[in-house]
């Protein structure tokens, strides 16, 4: 199943919506990475000032500078672990787009699906961002406890997060929330395979930026053939 969905969204890759979605994507999350930015330099330059006075030292006029290259180096090295999985969220936002897109070319007979909301869309994908930012965040401890097995910690727990919430998406446009959650515990182990087949793409520059809405398209065929599978009643 994993492997036809796949097979399947590569056969649509030239999809414009699909360039669309990968272009608002990568811009949203670069323009959320700058801002985040921003507000770290705002805030040390809130509470350090032109100058400070450091024990034994004085008066000094450095430290602003000197803690906003630190942290610049350290949004840097954060961008590395977390702009493909907030790209990834972000993408959640648009994942109508893609899944609508799927279906137009190969679900036509299908009843036409519920667009979901776009307060409802983005109180989601809000929440998600919080998610796994966090997840990602706490998973730096495990990465440096595990060193040997970081990539493997990544793949599972990007894996779980985004194939639970690509699958409920594109499954709450036919089923509703609830519907869709119920779906999502009874295949939770086919999800999670498929997530983490999506994530391991994630470790590789540029690739990586493409992977979200391929992710989506490839979820909304798997939840179809859920469906075909095993359907209501």
């Amino acid at each position: 199943m994993i492997l036809s969905a796949f097979l399947r969204t590569l056969g649509q890759i030239g999809d414009p919506r699909f360039r669309k979605v990968v272009l608002l994507g990568v811009g949203l999350t670069l323009a959320l990475l700058v801002a985040a930015y921003a507000g770290v330099l705002w805030l040390i330059r809130a509470t350090v000032g032109d100058t400070t006075v450091l024990p034994l030292i004085g008066e000094v006029t450095w430290l602003g500078d000197l803690l906003g290259g630190a942290s610049l180096l350290l949004m840097l090295a954060l961008s590395a672990f977390l702009m493909v999985p907030v790209a990834s969220a972000i993408t959640s936002l648009f994942l109508d787009d893609v899944a609508q897109a799927v279906e137009d070319r190969h679900y036509r007979a299908l009843p036409a699906a519920r667009p979901v909301p776009f307060g409802e869309a983005l109180r989601d994908t809000v929440n998600f961002l919080g998610v796994i930012i966090g997840a990602n965040l706490l998973a730096l401890i495990l990465y440096a406890i595990f060193a040997p097995f970081a990539l493997f910690i990544f793949w599972g727990l990007n894996g779980y997060l985004l194939g639970m919430e690509y699958f409920t998406l594109a499954a709450m446009r036919h089923e509703g929330r609830a519907a869709a959650h119920r779906l999502r515990r009874e295949n939770r182990l086919t999800i999670w395979a498929a997530g983490v087949l999506m994530a391991m793409p994630l470790s590789l520059p540029l690739v990586n930026l493409v992977i979200p809405v391929l992710g989506a398209a490839t979820f909304t065929h798997i939840y179809h053939a859920i469906r075909q599978r095993a359907p209501s009643g």
